[in-house]
């Protein structure tokens, strides 16, 4: 056991100190439970207690929720578990430039901004290339960040129009049993799109753009053919794509437009026989000029606790090595043996 210490991290505004507590103390107790110290409150000071190590976590921690409150932050579950993720990877010195960009305000007037660093690289990615690959776990952001981009360059008009596409993974007889025409088949796919877009913008405002046709929900078999000029183009479920619909995709780029690629190598739903078109662009566009991949982990997942533990446990159980069976030769040798 180490070196026992007592520390006062000082909170300069109750308000703070009231955001970093959050409700029923459940922060405090959070970081006292993962760096194993305690915590006590006197007036605007805050002493923490435990083994020297410990408490220069639990420190730094505190005083890193303290500035993101100062900003103007909230101070949620995600935020005190991913800055505990942080400190303990020494990390923390990022945790200021964390709060300053606000990509886009939402409809009802709230800023979105980049929550983790793996996320924050990814909208300077966006920003600075023509074509971005986001690749990572469920819940990282990876769609929704890319949607807020493409509204922010809408509405600076740095961009004419919106595309969004997904690969319709069951176009086969599953479609065929859903009700209506083929828009209204393929809709369901297009969902969490439609979503974030009613989000951004509203539903009216949203529907007044799509009859302009300034916005465009549609599945990937829609892109072949055309070339997108002065257009915002996110691929969504990248991973479900073929290597000859991702090259289509790839080289529908025009003049004066974008491109953000998003999905999930964990969530193939492809036959077995068919290379994920994600994987190959991934391992072909390496190091192009004017690409950028950004690689997304479990850490960035801003959902629920549990979605990251699932997927660190999913990560886990794929590492283990596979049981071999013994070779012919091997059998062989021993029945000779025998």
């Amino acid at each position: 056991m180490g070196k026992q210490i007592e520390r006062i991290v000082n909170a300069d505004r109750v308000d703070d100190l009231i955001a970093v507590f959050g409700s029923f103390d459940e922060n405090i107790k959070r970081i006292e439970d993962a760096l194993e110290v305690r915590i006590i409150n006197r007036g605007t000071d805050l002493k923490v207690s435990g083994d020297e190590e410990n408490v220069d976590k639990a420190v730094r921690t505190l005083e890193g929720l303290l500035a993101l409150s100062a900003k103007g932050e909230t101070i949620d579950e995600q935020r005190v578990r991913y800055l505990i993720t942080l400190v303990r990877e020494g990390n923390d010195d990022q945790v200021a430039q964390m709060a300053k960009d606000v990509v886009c305000i939402t409809a009802k007037g709230k800023p979105i901004k980049a929550k983790t660093v793996g996320q924050q690289k990814y909208m300077k990615a966006i920003q600075k290339n023509t074509i971005t690959i986001g690749v990572g776990p469920a819940g990282t952001g990876k769609t929704y960040l890319a949607v807020a981009a493409a509204v922010a360059a809408f509405r600076e008009r740095t961009v004419n129009r919106i595309i969004l596409t997904r690969p319709a993974v069951e176009a086969g007889e599953r479609l065929g049993f859903l009700p209506g025409d083929l828009q209204n088949k393929v809709d369901p796919y297009l969902r969490p799109l439609y979503d974030a877009l009613y989000d951004m913008l509203g539903a009216e405002t949203f529907q007044k753009y799509q009859e302009r046709g300034s916005i465009e929900v549609a599945p990937l078999a829609y892109m072949r053919g055309r070339t997108l000029d002065d257009s915002f183009i996110i691929l969504d479920e990248a991973q479900n794509t073929t290597r000859e619909q991702m090259k289509m995709f790839l080289t529908r780029l025009g003049f004066g437009s974008k491109i953000v690629i998003t999905g999930d190598v964990t969530q193939i739903d492809l036959p077995d026989d068919k290379v994920s078109g994600l994987k190959d662009a991934v391992r072909v566009l390496e190091g192009v000029h004017d690409i950028a991949i950004c690689r997304l982990s479990a850490a960035d997942v801003v959902r629920h606790a549990l979605v990251q533990e699932i997927i660190n446990a999913y990560e886990k159980a794929n590492k283990k090595p596979e049981y071999k069976k013994p070779n012919a030769d091997f059998k062989g040798s021993y029945q000779r043996k025998n």
